[in-house]
Parts: structure tokens; sequence; C-alpha cells
């Protein structure tokens, strides 16, 4: 069943809020997709463009990775509808956690757009957030780098499933955020090759190798990867086409659809970022013996990493809890998948779902 773009099946979403604050200016939206698992966990997007469709997709994906990743947690998400940059953010983040604070059944992490000082500001008011700075207890998703490092230990176990050796491969990264840089380090320090990265200003791409400690120093000080000097400037769409054997996509949803999943020369996808590429680029993929590793499989570093944190454990057991499950769900997914010929997202949604339907059974 589909209402105003929400696609609503057996799972979900179960609430959908759209907060307004008329003092500040706030306008917020937030989606719980299933609680059957647990409180739901997802991150706060920040941006003039989310919207209540893209939100409720997202929490969707949560709802899968948390399950398939083992958490005592359901899916949800939210988006403020600003700036990341906007000069109120701070006013905006206490507002939205004003409104929230008896939605118990949702606990905000970063995403997108915000951060620890984010989660931090909304921890102030609600005692309710994951991804808290260190100086308030918490495992800081971005500056561990938790998704970036799972979206490595991913690819050690994929590589073989798309016949491509770790070690010497060559990889793009379209969106040089966050999760594109630690997912630059983690594998480099596995001996790939980091050959392109990309942000909104540009590609930057050198077919022998960037200098990835030289490319994040370019990037945090000055706001693009276009002025890192050892490489050529491309346009920020031209990623895709590079000559490489991983592609990871780490920004922003359907950025790989059916206009340019054809130019893709990479053997595999991993995708770094929540719904990158549209149903019908996937199965374009398949079609053309290209592996593409699913968003709440290849990426659940993060929110593993801010279960773990809520659930009081060290930073040491966050990472190996990262490494363990991360590459179990891997390995199983893509071995059914290829036993099976069929696309790895429906062999791992359909063990997802069904563990959440199972829950559901139980708790009725």
């Amino acid at each position: 069943m589909k209402i105003n773009d929400i696609q609503f099946d057996e799972l979900g979403p179960q609430k959908i809020i759209h907060l307004y604050s008329p003092k500040i200016g706030l306008k917020a939206i937030v989606v719980i997709d299933n609680t059957a698992l647990g409180p739901s966990i997802g991150g706060v997007r920040v941006s003039p463009s989310v919207t209540t469709e893209e939100v409720a997709r997202l929490a969707r994906t949560m709802t899968l990775k948390n399950s398939i990743a083992g958490l005592p947690h359901g899916g949800g998400k939210a988006g403020i509808i600003a700036d990341h940059n906007d000069p109120k953010k701070e006013l905006y983040f206490r507002g939205f956690a004003i409104q929230i604070k008896d939605l118990l059944e949702y606990i905000p992490g970063p995403d997108m757009g915000s951060d620890e000082q984010a989660m931090g500001w909304v921890f102030e008011e609600i005692k309710r957030a994951v991804g808290l700075p260190e100086k308030m207890g918490g495992l800081p998703l971005d500056k561990l780098g938790a998704t970036g490092f799972g979206v490595a230990e991913c690819a050690e176990i994929s590589c073989p499933f798309a016949s491509i050796e770790l070690n010497g491969s060559r990889v793009a990264i379209q969106g040089f955020g966050s999760v594109g840089k630690a997912a630059a380090k983690f594998l480099s320090g596995k001996g790939a090759i980091i050959v392109a990265a990309s942000d909104t200003k540009g590609t930057i791409h050198n077919p022998n190798g960037l200098d990835v400690k030289a490319l994040i120093d370019t990037k945090d000080s000055t706001g693009s990867v276009i002025n890192h000097k050892k490489g050529n400037i491309r346009k920020p769409e031209e990623i895709f086409s590079v000559d490489c054997e991983i592609l990871i996509p780490a920004a922003t949803p359907d950025v790989i659809h059916k206009d340019n999943v054809r130019g893709i020369k990479a053997k595999m996808v991993l995708q770094g970022a929540n719904i990158p590429a549209t149903k019908e680029a996937e199965e374009i993929l398949h079609k053309r013996g290209i592996i593409a590793v699913p968003d709440f499989i290849a990426n659940a570093g993060g929110v593993i990493m801010a279960a773990m944190e809520y659930a009081k454990k060290t930073e040491k057991e966050a990472f190996e809890a990262i490494s363990q499950r991360i590459k179990t769900n891997t390995k199983l997914i893509l071995e059914k998948a290829k036993k099976e010929n069929r696309l790895p997202r429906q062999v791992a949604e359909e063990i997802a779902k069904e563990r959440v339907l199972k829950a559901m059974q139980n708790s009725e």
C-alpha cells in the first residue's frame, strides 16, 4: 500500500511525525519504521531538500540494518529541513530534541549534516542520543571512522566474490565526507589504491593512486578534493565512470541510476551511503555481473558502534563487533546470492525481514 509516496507493508512504518516550531522556524520529520526488535536507532539528516519519503526509506534501511546486524534495535530516522551550515543549527537541534522528548521509541544519532556535537546538544536536552562526543562518554562515530572501517572490512570478504584481490585494487569514492575519508584510510591500510574521490565541487583522479593522508588534509583544510594538486580535476558525476575495481558511493541517495549505471567500470559496488542506488540500477548491475553489496550490509559499522555505545561497551569491543558482524553477514549474503543467482539485496532483505517478522509474532 502506498499513501502520498510512502510505502506501507507488513513491517511499517509505524509512525510518521512532522514537527514544526514557529518560534524558531524548525521543520523536521521523524519516521519510526519498526520497533519489534527494540527501540529504534537512526540518524538525524540535515538538508534543505530532505523529504518525508526519503526519511521513510532511510528508516526502513535502518530496520533492515539493525536486524541483520543482530542488534536489539528497530529502525527509525529523522530529517531536519535546513542547511547544515545554518547559524541556527544548535537552536534547531535543541528544539528538535525537546519535541521528541516523549518519543521514547526513537534514539537519534549522527547522519549527513549532523555530528557528535549535534548529538551532544540533543543529549543535554533529553538524555537520549548515540554518537556522543568523547567528553560525554560517547564513541564518536565520525572521529573513529566506524562506518568507513566497516566498509573496509566488508571489502575484505566481498572481493573474492568479484574475483578481486583487495591488495592492489583500484578504488573510487563518491562523496569524500566522514564515511568516504574513513573508508579511504582503512582500505589503503589493506593495500587498496585510491585512484579517485569526489565531492560536490568535482572529482580528483590519479590512475597511479592518490596520497590518502594528503587528500584528507586537503579536503579538511580547503573544503574540496579538487584542491589536491596531484591529480586531474573532473566533473563530480565522472567519478562513476572511472577505471577501477571497487566503486564506493558514500554520499546521498539514488546517485546510481538508469542513466549512469551502464558507465560504471568497477567490478564491485560497496554501498557506503544509504540507498545510493535505485532498484533498477541494482538490477542492471547484477545483469552486468557487477556485485552490489547492499547499504545495510556494507555500511552498518556506524550503527553497530552506536548500539555498542548505548550498551556501554568499550571502543575495542565496538570495533570487534563491527568486524565480526559485517564479515559474517557479508559472507552469508554473497554466498547465498551466488548460489541462487539472485541480487545480494534480495537475499539480505529476506533474512532481515524474517527476523523482524518473527519478533513481531513473538510480541503479539
